[in-house]
């Protein structure tokens, strides 16, 4: 189970409309030349559907999944007003994980409900379910996101840096890794300046 109670989630995704919009995170969306028709994508604890069916709609074949059964309920409901197939599924990020290496995407995109003590497993299993030359896609907040207040844990610890990106990832090779402030509009979610780092890196063949 995550660190944050079901009754929470599930709570925050009944609400009318879509948590973090329907629109995917600006970040993927400016990898969108990655993403390759027919290629495997997971996305991590995707919400409410906005990432995976982009990444649909991209031509990938993807799969989803959420810790809410009301999140999976809408990401369903968005993939199919979309007009694309994607397979959405309720799993526990830290009991997730497939067999072996399957995916050539693996995205994660706010996955900050992890704390700092149980973040090493959780980054091991993605890099496990990539397959070798596949890449990981990420976007997190930093420490200094606790200022901002427009989104993500009140926990620093759960934040990141890319240095902390850098040696979670060492066995990857960085394709781009970038700290920045920008503003950013994710439904009710995310919204305003916010303290963000973004990672691409690849796994060696």
């Amino acid at each position: 189970m995550t660190d944050t109670p079901l009754d929470f989630w599930n709570e925050r995704y009944r609400k009318d409309g879509y948590v973090f919009g329907t629109a995917p995170n600006i970040f993927l969306k400016s990898q969108a030349a990655l993403f390759k028709p027919g290629q495997t994508v997971l996305a991590v604890a995707d919400g409410d559907g906005r990432n995976s069916t982009f990444l649909a709609g991209l031509g990938a074949v993807v799969t989803a999944f959420d810790f809410s059964p009301l999140a999976v309920e809408k990401s369903r409901l968005l993939a199919q007003e979309n007009g694309v197939d994607v397979t959405v599924e309720q799993r526990d990020i830290y009991q997730w994980q497939d067999d072996g290496p399957i995916y050539d995407f693996v995205v994660a995109i706010f996955i900050q409900v992890v704390p700092p003590e149980r973040r090493p497993a959780v980054f091991t299993n993605l890099v496990t379910a990539i397959k070798p030359g596949g890449h990981l896609v990420m976007q997190g907040y930093r420490p200094e996101q606790i200022e901002y207040k427009t989104g993500g844990p009140p926990e620093a610890g759960n934040m990141y840096t890319a240095e902390l990106l850098r040696e979670a990832f060492a066995e990857l090779e960085i394709v781009h890794l970038e700290e920045h402030d920008s503003v950013i509009e994710e439904g009710r979610g995310h919204s305003g300046m916010s303290a963000l780092v973004d990672l691409v890196a690849r796994k060696p063949d």
